[in-house]
């Protein structure tokens, strides 16, 4: 008598529970990094909000102001705040967007002499990784990286739909 694995007996069971279990994890990631950021953002004393915009800012900046808005899915005057927060603690500057055809355009551009204190306090998050990555093969890496981009571009499309988008 042979005895068979669980993927072997029924692989559809099998899938749905693996299925559900990464959905699990990605559920519980998402709260362990929101935790992450929120420890981050106390740190440097900004808020939650500012965190996210700061970094939606040196991800894809220069933005305007309605572009930041529209990515982090607040309410402009709710950004006006964070930006002020930002502009005053001197991790971001507005200024003159010159590619705007309105001369009273703004581009916010995040400030880099403050980033070696987000890199510092993410330093340990960022090791952590670099070490799990060095387990898997390169090809195993790849099917990583695509499944995170899908599942990123998937959140962004959910989100953009909720939003009316």
């Amino acid at each position: 008598m042979t005895s068979s694995t669980p993927a072997e007996a029924d692989p559809a069971r099998h899938r749905r529970r693996v299925t559900n279990t990464i959905k699990e994890s990605l559920r519980e990631l998402s709260i362990q990094l929101s935790l992450l950021n929120h420890q981050v953002s106390a740190r440097v004393e900004l808020k939650d909000a500012d965190l996210s915009c700061l970094d939606i800012i040196n991800r894809h900046g220069p933005l305007s102001p309605t572009a930041l808005a529209r990515r982090a899915g607040l309410h402009p005057a709710t950004l006006t705040g964070i930006l002020d927060r930002l502009q005053r603690g001197g991790w971001i500057t507005r200024d003159r967007d010159p590619q705007a055809s309105d001369r009273r355009a703004v581009a916010v551009r995040a400030l880099r002499d403050r980033n070696a204190e987000l890199f510092a306090l993410y330093a340990g998050m960022n090791s952590v990784m670099d070490q799990i990555c060095d387990r898997y093969t390169g090809p195993e890496l790849d099917v990583l990286a695509d499944f995170l981009s899908r599942t990123t571009n998937a959140g962004q499309d959910a989100t953009s739909e909720l939003a009316g988008e």
